[in-house]
Formats: C-alpha cells, sequence, structure tokens
C-alpha cells in the first residue's frame, strides 16, 4: 500500500487488499489449508463438520462486512472460511452423486452469471472498485463461487482423470503463469488476468495440501490432514501479522506526514 493510497483510504473506502505477491501467497495457503482443514472435519462428523463451517463463514463475512475499511485479520479469515465451507460445499454436491464434470460445469456457470450480474450492476468486476456494500456483497458471492468451482476442478483434474495430486498441483502451477504471461506482455486485462489467477489458487493450493496430507494409498506424503492444517493456520497468521502491522504503520507515517509543522 502506498502512501497516497493509505491517505486515500477513508474517502474511498476500499475493502480488498493490495494486489502483491504476499497476497498470492497467502490465497494459496488459505487455499490448502481449507482443503486440509475441510477434510479433517468432515472425517470426525459431517453434520457437525457443515454446522461448524457455515457458523464460521457467517461470524467471518459478519466481521469483514462489518468493518469500514480494508483490514488483513477479518479480511482474510473471511477468505479462509470460504476456503472451507467452499470445499464442503462442492464435496457435498459430489457425494450426492453429481460427477465432478458436471459440478465443475456446474460452479462455472454460477460463476458466469454472477461476473454478468456485478457487471452489470457495477460496470465493472476489478476489485479496487469494492468500496460500496452492493459491491461488496457480489465480490464475496464471486470469491464463493471461485473456490467451488476451483475444488470441483482441482478433483476432477486429479480424482476422475486419475493425475493424483502431485502431478495436478504441477499443472495447475503452470496454468497459474499464464494469466501472468499474458497480463504482463500486455496481451490479457488486468481484471480477466486477475479472476483467472483466482480461480487457479483453489486447485493449485488444494492439490498440494491434499499430496501433503493424504495417506501414500491415495498419492499421498501421509502427513494427514491435522498436521498439514495447523502448519498452513501457522503461515497464515504470520502473513496477516506482517500485513497488519505494515499497515498500521503506513497509516501512522501518512498521519505523521499529514501533521503540520508548528514554528516556535
Amino acid at each position: 500500500m502506498s502512501r497516497s493510497d493509505a491517505a486515500d483510504l477513508p474517502a474511498r473506502a476500499v475493502k480488498v487488499p493490495e494486489i502483491t505477491l504476499l497476497f498470492w501467497l497467502i490465497k494459496v495457503q488459505t487455499t490448502g489449508t481449507g482443503e486440509a482443514l475441510s477434510d479433517f472435519l468432515a472425517g470426525q462428523n459431517i453434520p457437525i463438520a457443515a454446522t461448524l463451517a457455515l457458523l464460521g463463514l457467517l461470524g467471518a463475512l459478519g466481521w469483514q462486512l462489518g468493518t469500514r475499511r480494508y483490514s488483513p485479520p477479518p479480511y482474510w479469515l473471511a477468505v479462509s472460511m470460504v476456503a472451507v465451507a467452499g470445499t464442503m460445499a462442492a464435496d457435498v454436491v459430489h457425494l450426492v452423486g453429481v460427477p465432478y464434470l458436471y459440478s465443475s460445469l456446474l460452479c462455472l456457470l454460477a460463476v458466469v452469471v454472477l461476473f454478468g450480474a456485478w457487471h452489470r450492476s457495477a460496470g465493472t468486476l476489478s476489485i479496487h472498485s469494492i468500496d460500496r456494500r452492493p459491491r461488496e456483497l457480489f465480490y464475496w458471492a464471486t470469491v464463493s463461487a471461485t473456490f467451488a468451482l476451483g475444488t470441483a476442478a482441482g478433483d476432477l483434474v486429479a480424482i476422475s482423470f486419475g493425475w493424483g495430486y502431485l502431478v495436478s498441483g504441477l499443472v495447475f502451477t503452470a496454468l497459474i503463469m499464464v494469466p501472468l504471461i499474458g497480463w504482463r506482455r500486455r496481451r490479457l486485462n488486468g481484471v480477466a488476468a486477475f479472476w483467472i489467477a483466482y480461480v487457479l489458487t483453489r486447485p493449485l493450493g488444494a492439490s498440494y495440501a491434499d499430496w501433503l496430507g493424504k495417506p501414500a494409498s491415495r498419492g499421498g506424503l501421509g502427513l494427514g490432514d491435522g498436521t498439514v492444517t495447523l502448519i498452513g493456520a501457522v503461515a497464515i497468521a504470520a502473513g496477516v501479522a506482517y500485513l497488519t502491522v505494515r499497515q498500521r504503520r503506513t497509516v501512522d507515517s501518512v498521519r505523521c506526514d499529514a501533521v503540520p509543522a508548528v514554528e516556535l
């Protein structure tokens, strides 16, 4: 966040973070941790897991929607809980008998519909315009749909296609470079590049989390979903703590610079 951005925050009340490398690193970490936590809770008791995920999602979104401007803790908690709930939603659809291909297409349709409604309402899909409640609601609805889409697509590749978790992770690592290269070479709109990459972070993080946590009989390293969840949570907390401290220092610095000098 630049000083000019920080100084302009009260006027714009932007509710999303600056898009940096750290943003993408934390985002991928939330997807992997959400996958591992969802699987860990479901392995204990599915009804209780679903209830906890729903309550956690509603609480996190309530905190985020109640803030006046972007703040790292509520924002990233909301993203993390969307990851957990989105994973469970996609898994439930498959458990009732819907193949991964159909659930992927269904989630893709939901994303397209949300994009269309959001653009019709706001005239843009840029996250830098998230400064009003209707746009923020569209944003979180779209984020939830992209998580479900990424979950279904990741399972489609890893399980239905039989590629396994590690190969799937490597494939999505390569795919996420495509929007980056397209944007850097000015052949892809920045907004389109962002949302394509955003969708791809879900199967990217989840594939590596499954590879680390699942037993060797399923193509994993066998660390366990609980262990992967704990490691991921610590990494996310460290990143969010750093962002929080940096934001406070930036805002304090701007406020100090804005105070006029007093002649004695």
